[in-house]
């Protein structure tokens, strides 16, 4: 039986790379990071990109490269970026590459796995209570996008990697 095309979707620190990695090791399917071919692409990191750029450059990018990815027939795992989904475009073509999974965490959780983390340019230079503060205003101000544009929702607070990829699996290969 083939599996189909798995994407997730969720904010920094949710857990999309370290489950796409655990993924691609249970599936046989081989993961791609959307953040890191975009700064492959660029020749520059997010930050960078961020900071030069701005931010709707860097989603424009993410835009090109699912469009980029669907014409050149993309079979695979997509880890995307916390803020890919924030575009509706972006939520139709990432549904068009595959089944859509959103890893939802909570602000806690997030705070605690992203705290020694500097290469967020979204959180950067804020303190942990500042980080906190600001993960669950954006949280809340992309909660209708991120579950608008999921075909599942998997809550990853206190479960372990493997636990999560078994379930996402699971669910693939039922559909």
């Amino acid at each position: 039986m083939t599996v189909g095309n798995i994407i997730l979707t969720g904010y920094m620190g949710s857990g999309k790379t370290s489950v796409s990695r655990s993924l691609e090791r249970i599936t046989g399917l081989k993961m791609l990071d959307t953040d890191a071919r975009i700064e492959e692409q660029a020749g520059k990191s997010i930050s960078r990109i961020f900071a030069e750029d701005g931010e709707e450059v860097f989603r424009d990018m993410e835009t090109g490269l699912l469009e980029n990815l669907i014409k050149e027939g993309f079979k695979g795992i997509l880890s995307t970026g916390g803020g890919m989904p924030l575009r509706r475009e972006n939520r139709i073509l990432m549904s068009r590459l595959g089944t859509v999974f959103y890893l939802k965490a909570s602000p806690e959780t997030i705070c605690a796995r992203l705290l020694n983390d500097t290469t967020r340019p979204l959180l950067a230079g804020e303190t942990k209570e500042g980080k906190l503060e600001k993960i669950k205003s954006m949280l809340e101000q992309r909660k209708a996008a991120y579950e608008s544009g999921a075909d599942h929702i998997v809550i990853t607070d206190g479960l372990d990697i493997k636990d999560i990829a078994s379930d996402i699996r699971s669910k693939v290969y039922m559909e």
